[in-house]
């Protein structure tokens, strides 16, 4: 797959012509009220050319995980299936029914798109109206009344079961939307690595080009895998070596210096013949961690690993806690952050880092006692001076929190889809975009 991808820029946009952009509009809510409205306003850049172009914009996003209120495709979560499955059988019938009627009840309040217009029209001037459906009778209606240069916002897309599903009915539904001579605007990288009707769908039937935030996330993203300034320093953090098997394998290829870090770090530990205690360890994993220590020396690639730790008594955040060597962590202690030697290592390692590429924490970051590994490789890569690339998820907010975003190359907006991009994967939402 090419990710030299045609954008908004590379087509002519007429006035009057209606464009279907998806967005990721997921933003975080608390009792309806938007807590973050980072990703309506990374959105901006791009529906602003396209409304001064005089475009008529359709905007498309989805909001959590409704029970696809929409549509006979309605369900329980896979939650909601467990406590009912537990149950009696002679209870699950009337259990069921109570969970769908709070779900009815609840669902059109709590994964709402309506909060996200209101706050796009503080943005742009009250020119986006809010359609109560997504490809029902309010939504056709306000679309037909559109003036040029102005934005309907749909309902969310997750509201229909068909969604998730890429159904080509309602991926053609949505691109009728749009219209004969109209656009398809992919600009959600949040959702690119989903196959799904409104991210990947619509191109079967209407062109497809990309925004600006999708651009500049394969631009950056891209260059970065493909053509690197070196030395290329890949740091890798996180819970699980089976959730990044593919980008540690990928990266292997393809960087200089390999961190690891995280609750991963320990199978690598086991690997290496280490007592790791009680901390999180993938037994299944160990002979795995030892194959790409051994590709990684094939390679020539620097591999680090903690080589101290703080451990704690318990997984608590105000538990008893010191420092010990990786070799010499006791049978009833925890890994939970790396250590005052591993930071100095990892930091000299970033140092002189061309490119340096981030996903995951070093440890429990949330926790204060066991934030410190995060916070100093956050330092450390925004003080580098290198091309840095900072995964979604825990290195983003890390990063933003500490106030070092303005010193960060590049931000992702997508922590799955990163993780995806960096392992070499065909992203679908990109995949269906028309190449330069």
């Amino acid at each position: 797959m090419t990710y030299n991808k045609k954008s908004i820029e590379d087509v002519v946009i007429s006035a009057g012509q209606k464009v279907f952009v998806r967005c990721d509009f997921n933003v975080p809510m608390k009792d309806g009220v938007i807590t973050s409205d980072k990703r309506i306003k990374g959105a901006l850049p791009t529906i602003k050319y396209l409304m001064d172009k005089g475009a008529k914009v359709i905007l498309s996003s989805h909001m959590g995980k409704p029970h696809a209120i929409f549509t006979e495709g309605f369900k329980l979560d896979k939650k909601e299936q467990k406590k009912v499955d537990a149950l009696p059988e002679a209870e699950r019938e009337a259990v069921t029914a109570e969970l769908k009627a709070k779900a009815l009840a609840n669902d059109p309040v709590k994964f709402t798109l309506k909060p996200v217009a209101d706050r796009l029209n503080e943005e742009l001037d009250g020119k986006v109206a809010f359609a109560t459906d997504i490809i029902g009778e309010d939504a056709k209606a306000k679309i037909a009344a559109m003036e040029n240069g102005t934005c309907v916002l749909i309902e969310n897309v997750r509201f229909d079961a068909r969604e998730t599903k890429n159904k080509p009915d309602f991926a053609k539904a949505l691109a009728d939307l749009a219209g004969e001579g109209g656009l398809f605007v992919n600009d959600a990288f949040g959702t690119a690595h989903r196959a799904h009707a409104s991210t990947a769908g619509v191109a079967d039937y209407l062109p497809a080009v990309c925004g600006y935030l999708i651009g500049k996330e394969i631009g950056v993203m891209g260059k970065a895998l493909a053509d690197p300034a070196r030395p290329f320093v890949a740091i890798l953090g996180g819970a699980k070596v089976s959730d990044k098997i593919g980008v540690i394998k990928n990266l292997i290829e393809k960087c200089d210096t390999l961190i690891i870090g995280g609750g991963m770090a320990y199978t690598f530990f086991a690997a290496k013949g280490y007592t790791v205690g009680t901390s999180l360890c993938e037994t299944d994993k160990i002979e795995l961690a030892k194959e790409m220590m051994e590709k990684a020396a094939a390679k020539g690639v620097k591999f680090l690993l903690p080589i101290d730790n703080r451990i704690g008594k318990e997984y608590d955040e105000n538990t008893e806690n010191r420092v010990v060597d990786s070799d010499k962590i006791p049978d009833d202690w925890m890994g939970l952050d790396i250590g005052p030697k591993t930071i100095e290592l990892f930091s000299d390692a970033i140092k002189g880092a061309g490119t340096v590429v981030w996903n995951g924490p070093m440890g429990v970051s949330e926790w204060k006692n066991f934030a410190a590994g995060t916070e100093a490789v956050a330092k450390a890569v925004a003080e580098s001076g290198a091309v840095s690339i900072i995964g979604g998820g825990d290195s983003a907010e890390a990063v933003e929190r500490l106030g070092f975003g303005p010193k960060m190359t590049h931000i992702s907006t997508g922590g799955g889809a990163s993780l995806e991009f960096l392992e070499g994967l065909e992203l679908p939402g990109i995949a269906c975009l028309q190449d330069k």
